[in-house]
This record gives C-alpha cells, structure tokens and sequence, in this order.
C-alpha cells in the first residue's frame, strides 16, 4: 500500500484515527438497534434524566461530564485493552441512544444521526477516535521495542484530548 509506506509518520496517526472513527460510528450505530423492551428503554431513560436532572440542580454538570469522559478517555489510551473497553462504551453508548429513541418514538438510527448535529459528538469521537489509534500505537510499539519515543506521542495526544473534553464538557453543560 504506497499510501501507507509514503505516509509520514503523523500522516499514519491521522488516518489510523480516521479508521477508527468510522469503526466506532459503525459500532454506536448498530449498537443502537439492539433489541430491548419498552419498559426496559423506559427505565434506562428515566435514570438518565434523573441523573442529568441531579447533576444539573446541584450545579455539578460540567465537573461530572468532563471528568467521566476523561476516565473513559484514559482507560482508552491503555495499551493492549483500550480499543476493547472504547468499544464496549460505544455499544453501552449505543443502547442507551436506542433507548432515548424508543422513549421520543423515533428509529435508533435517527436517533443516532441527531446526535451528529451537535459538536459535543463530533469532539468526544476525535478524542475517543484518538485515545485508540494512541493505544493502537503504543501496543505496536511495545511489541516492537519503540515504547520510549511512542510514550511521548502519546503524552501529547493525551494532552490534546484532554482539552477537546474540557471544550465538549463546557459546550454540552451550556446544551443541558
């Protein structure tokens, strides 16, 4: 694959990110079409908005949001696990999307496509899409004995990450 081989080195992380991100909008949008009852999509519903609602009246939203996306966000950057735990958020992500969409009566999959209109999605997928492909890396590299100069890059992305979170967080607190 000439693409690949001519590729500079940050031109390999951005296209390894990109794969990554239509992986996990594949995977969230199936996920979203994971059967489930009306009681069930109901209940799954309710908690999150008693949840939000808690969060919101205690002024706590933008601590919460910012700090659970970031503990997401770090277990993705583990090498070796991380695309399986991003994964596994992404499906739960996933369900919980469908079940909003039983709630508003609503396809999952519109459900899903709505969600793109905000710019929280569009942030929080860069930076989960990046904590992967940075995983990705780092487990190649650990393999390969180049873990030392990859736990720079990493330590950058990282950084990277975690200020489009703080971003996202602000903007979906200012959404809520």
């Amino acid at each position: 694959m000439p693409f690949w081989t001519d590729a500079s080195s940050f031109n390999k992380r951005l296209i390894t990110i990109a794969l990554v991100f239509i992986a996990a909008m594949i995977a969230m949008g199936l996920s979203t079409l994971t059967p489930m009852s009306s009681q069930d999509a109901e209940n799954t519903f309710n908690e999150l908005n008693q949840t939000v609602t808690t969060l919101k009246d205690n002024g706590l939203s933008l601590q919460y949001i910012f700090g659970n996306n970031l503990m997401i966000t770090v277990m993705m950057f583990m090498p070796f696990i991380g695309p399986l735990i991003g994964f596994y958020v992404f499906y739960n992500t996933g369900v919980v999307i469908g079940a909003q969409s039983i709630h508003f009566h609503v396809h999952p999959l519109a459900g899903f496509a709505v969600l793109w209109l905000t710019p929280v999605a569009w942030l929080e997928f860069v930076s989960y899409s990046t904590a992967i492909a940075a995983s990705l890396w780092l487990s190649w590299r650990l393999m390969h004995n180049g873990a030392r100069h990859e736990l720079g890059n990493t330590s950058k992305f990282f950084s990277v990450c975690t200020l489009i979170l703080l971003l996202g967080a602000i903007i979906e607190t200012l959404m809520i």
